[in-house]
Protein backbone atom coordinates (compact mmCIF):
# COMPACT_ATOMS: atom_id res chain seq x y z
CA UNK A 1 0.00 0.00 0.00
CA UNK A 2 1.50 3.92 -0.98
CA UNK A 3 1.02 5.86 1.67
CA UNK A 4 0.99 9.70 0.72
CA UNK A 5 1.83 12.18 2.85
CA UNK A 6 0.19 15.62 3.66
CA UNK A 7 3.57 17.32 3.84
CA UNK A 8 5.98 15.87 1.65
CA UNK A 9 7.99 18.49 1.32
CA UNK A 10 9.12 18.53 5.72
CA UNK A 11 12.75 16.96 6.01
CA UNK A 12 14.74 16.12 8.74
CA UNK A 13 13.87 18.10 11.70
CA UNK A 14 16.31 19.87 13.27
CA UNK A 15 16.15 18.44 16.58
CA UNK A 16 17.10 15.07 15.03
CA UNK A 17 19.58 16.38 13.58
CA UNK A 18 21.04 18.06 16.84
CA UNK A 19 20.68 14.67 18.52
CA UNK A 20 23.04 12.82 16.49
CA UNK A 21 25.76 15.47 16.01
CA UNK A 22 25.44 15.65 20.19
CA UNK A 23 25.97 11.42 19.88
CA UNK A 24 28.50 11.89 17.63
CA UNK A 25 30.71 14.14 19.11
CA UNK A 26 29.70 13.33 23.10
CA UNK A 27 28.55 16.93 23.62
CA UNK A 28 25.44 17.60 25.94
CA UNK A 29 22.68 17.88 24.06
CA UNK A 30 20.78 21.20 24.67
CA UNK A 31 18.31 21.00 21.53
CA UNK A 32 16.02 18.75 23.88
CA UNK A 33 15.00 17.52 26.92
CA UNK A 34 17.26 14.86 28.05
CA UNK A 35 17.71 14.55 32.14
CA UNK A 36 20.94 13.37 32.57
CA UNK A 37 19.77 12.00 35.88
CA UNK A 38 17.79 9.13 37.48
CA UNK A 39 13.96 9.48 38.02
CA UNK A 40 13.85 10.18 41.80
CA UNK A 41 13.13 6.33 43.63
CA UNK A 42 10.26 8.37 46.15
CA UNK A 43 8.67 9.07 42.39
CA UNK A 44 8.78 5.63 40.98
CA UNK A 45 7.68 4.51 44.51
CA UNK A 46 4.44 6.76 44.01
CA UNK A 47 3.72 5.84 40.26
CA UNK A 48 4.01 2.19 41.17
CA UNK A 49 1.79 2.70 44.16
CA UNK A 50 -1.25 4.20 42.72
CA UNK A 51 -1.16 1.93 39.54
CA UNK A 52 -1.55 -0.90 41.88
CA UNK A 53 -4.12 1.08 43.51
CA UNK A 54 -6.45 1.21 40.36
CA UNK A 55 -4.87 4.48 38.91
CA UNK A 56 -4.10 2.89 35.64
CA UNK A 57 -7.60 3.50 33.54
CA UNK A 58 -8.28 5.88 30.90
CA UNK A 59 -8.58 9.50 32.25
CA UNK A 60 -11.08 11.79 31.44
CA UNK A 61 -10.50 13.45 28.16
CA UNK A 62 -9.55 16.96 29.81
CA UNK A 63 -7.85 15.04 31.92
CA UNK A 64 -7.93 13.83 35.74
CA UNK A 65 -9.90 16.95 37.65
CA UNK A 66 -7.56 16.33 40.72
CA UNK A 67 -4.71 17.03 38.43
CA UNK A 68 -6.38 19.99 36.79
CA UNK A 69 -6.94 21.42 40.07
CA UNK A 70 -3.73 21.60 41.32
CA UNK A 71 -2.41 23.31 38.32
CA UNK A 72 -5.02 25.51 38.47
CA UNK A 73 -3.66 26.72 42.04
CA UNK A 74 0.06 26.21 41.27
CA UNK A 75 -0.44 29.24 38.56
CA UNK A 76 -2.47 30.78 40.65
CA UNK A 77 -0.01 31.36 43.54
CA UNK A 78 3.14 31.65 40.99
CA UNK A 79 1.95 34.38 38.87
CA UNK A 80 -1.35 35.51 40.35
CA UNK A 81 -3.84 34.37 37.71
CA UNK A 82 -6.92 32.58 38.02
CA UNK A 83 -7.65 29.15 35.56
CA UNK A 84 -10.58 27.80 35.88
CA UNK A 85 -9.81 24.06 36.10
CA UNK A 86 -12.75 22.50 34.45
CA UNK A 87 -13.45 24.80 31.40
CA UNK A 88 -9.63 26.29 30.99
CA UNK A 89 -7.34 23.81 31.57
CA UNK A 90 -6.90 20.44 29.77
CA UNK A 91 -4.01 17.90 30.01
CA UNK A 92 -2.29 17.05 26.91
CA UNK A 93 0.31 13.87 26.42
CA UNK A 94 2.60 16.30 25.20
CA UNK A 95 4.13 19.39 24.31
CA UNK A 96 3.43 18.96 20.31
CA UNK A 97 0.07 17.58 21.43
CA UNK A 98 -1.22 20.49 23.19
CA UNK A 99 0.61 22.67 19.93
CA UNK A 100 -1.47 21.21 17.26
CA UNK A 101 -4.74 20.65 19.28
CA UNK A 102 -4.58 24.68 19.86
CA UNK A 103 -3.60 25.57 16.26
CA UNK A 104 -6.24 22.90 14.83
CA UNK A 105 -9.01 24.89 17.37
CA UNK A 106 -8.24 28.62 16.12
CA UNK A 107 -6.48 27.51 12.42
CA UNK A 108 -8.57 26.51 8.52
CA UNK A 109 -8.04 26.57 5.53
CA UNK A 110 -6.49 30.35 4.66
CA UNK A 111 -6.13 31.24 7.89
CA UNK A 112 -2.59 33.06 8.38
CA UNK A 113 -0.39 32.02 11.84
CA UNK A 114 2.40 34.27 12.61
CA UNK A 115 5.27 32.24 14.42
CA UNK A 116 9.15 33.62 15.38
CA UNK A 117 12.19 32.24 14.30
CA UNK A 118 13.89 29.71 14.92
CA UNK A 119 10.65 27.95 16.06
CA UNK A 120 9.81 25.17 17.29
CA UNK A 121 9.88 22.69 14.87
CA UNK A 122 5.76 20.99 15.58
CA UNK A 123 3.99 24.87 14.21
CA UNK A 124 4.57 24.84 10.51
CA UNK A 125 3.47 21.53 10.53
CA UNK A 126 0.69 21.89 12.81
CA UNK A 127 -0.57 25.11 10.60
CA UNK A 128 -0.01 23.21 6.88
CA UNK A 129 -2.22 20.21 8.22
CA UNK A 130 -4.72 22.39 9.29
CA UNK A 131 -4.89 24.52 5.62
CA UNK A 132 -3.15 27.40 7.06
CA UNK A 133 -0.85 29.85 6.00
CA UNK A 134 2.72 30.06 8.66
CA UNK A 135 3.81 33.44 8.33
CA UNK A 136 7.38 33.35 9.98
CA UNK A 137 9.37 36.30 11.02
CA UNK A 138 13.09 36.09 12.18
CA UNK A 139 13.78 36.96 15.92
CA UNK A 140 16.50 39.88 15.81
CA UNK A 141 20.06 38.86 17.02
CA UNK A 142 22.09 38.80 18.69
CA UNK A 143 19.31 38.89 21.61
CA UNK A 144 16.72 37.06 19.84
CA UNK A 145 13.62 39.82 20.32
CA UNK A 146 10.80 40.18 18.51
CA UNK A 147 10.80 43.43 15.93
CA UNK A 148 7.01 44.15 16.93
CA UNK A 149 6.63 47.05 13.58
CA UNK A 150 7.51 43.83 11.34
CA UNK A 151 4.47 41.80 13.47
CA UNK A 152 2.19 45.12 12.94
CA UNK A 153 3.17 45.08 8.96
CA UNK A 154 1.96 41.48 8.97
CA UNK A 155 -1.08 41.59 10.69
CA UNK A 156 -3.73 41.02 8.08
CA UNK A 157 -7.53 40.28 7.82
CA UNK A 158 -6.29 36.90 7.89
CA UNK A 159 -4.34 36.71 10.44
CA UNK A 160 -5.87 34.14 13.08
CA UNK A 161 -3.47 33.79 15.66
CA UNK A 162 0.10 35.03 17.03
CA UNK A 163 2.23 31.99 18.51
CA UNK A 164 4.81 33.56 21.41
CA UNK A 165 6.32 31.16 24.13
CA UNK A 166 8.57 32.95 27.11
CA UNK A 167 10.81 31.74 27.48
CA UNK A 168 10.91 31.31 23.39
CA UNK A 169 11.95 27.78 22.25
CA UNK A 170 14.12 26.96 21.50
CA UNK A 171 16.53 30.49 21.89
CA UNK A 172 15.76 31.25 25.51
CA UNK A 173 14.72 34.74 25.29
CA UNK A 174 12.50 36.01 27.48
CA UNK A 175 9.41 38.49 26.74
CA UNK A 176 9.54 41.89 28.76
CA UNK A 177 7.10 44.16 29.72
CA UNK A 178 7.39 46.46 26.32
CA UNK A 179 6.80 42.94 24.43
CA UNK A 180 3.96 42.41 26.58
CA UNK A 181 2.32 45.95 25.98
CA UNK A 182 3.06 46.26 22.25
CA UNK A 183 1.49 42.59 21.98
CA UNK A 184 -1.81 43.92 23.89
CA UNK A 185 -1.17 47.02 21.39
CA UNK A 186 -1.21 44.66 18.31
CA UNK A 187 -4.03 42.77 19.20
CA UNK A 188 -6.81 45.28 20.45
CA UNK A 189 -6.07 47.65 17.45
CA UNK A 190 -6.46 44.50 15.34
CA UNK A 191 -9.65 43.58 16.85
CA UNK A 192 -10.97 47.80 16.42
CA UNK A 193 -10.25 47.11 12.85
CA UNK A 194 -11.44 43.73 12.12
CA UNK A 195 -14.62 43.64 15.07
CA UNK A 196 -13.35 40.27 15.80
CA UNK A 197 -11.29 38.71 18.36
CA UNK A 198 -7.30 37.82 17.35
CA UNK A 199 -6.10 34.43 18.81
CA UNK A 200 -3.31 33.96 20.98
CA UNK A 201 -1.54 30.53 21.37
Amino acid sequence: MNLNSKLPDVGVTIFTVMTHLANENGAINLSQGFPDFDVPPDLVNRVFHHMRSGSNQYAPMQGVLGLRERISEKVDALYGKQYDPISEITITAGATEAVFAAITAVAGPGDEVILFEPAYDAYVPAIRLNGGIPVPLNLRVPAYRIDWNEVREKVSSNTRAIILNSPHNPTGSILDETDTAALIEIVQSTEKEAGERLCRI
